[in-house]
């Protein structure tokens, strides 16, 4: 089983199935993933903060989050 199998497993479905009951549940589900996302992107901040660090174990880290982060358009 993958993380994201477990995180899903874990938090349940988020995709709204048309049916009030069920999308409410999915409601929440999405609300507890968008959270541990904000988690996961501090997270991933923090190492870009750190790509100019002259350890080459520490810059290098840092330059690929920070590189990820601009993928996604967010600016460190």
């Amino acid at each position: 089983m993958e993380i994201y199998d477990v995180v899903v497993k874990l938090v349940g479905q988020i995709k709204p199935v048309g049916e009030t009951n069920e999308d409410n549940r999915r409601f929440e589900n999405l609300k507890v993933m968008t959270e541990l996302i904000d988690l996961l992107i501090c997270d991933i901040e923090g190492v870009a903060s750190q790509k100019n660090r002259q350890e080459y174990s520490i810059g290098h880290a840092g330059k690929f989050a920070d590189n990820y982060l601009k993928e996604l358009g967010i600016e460190e």
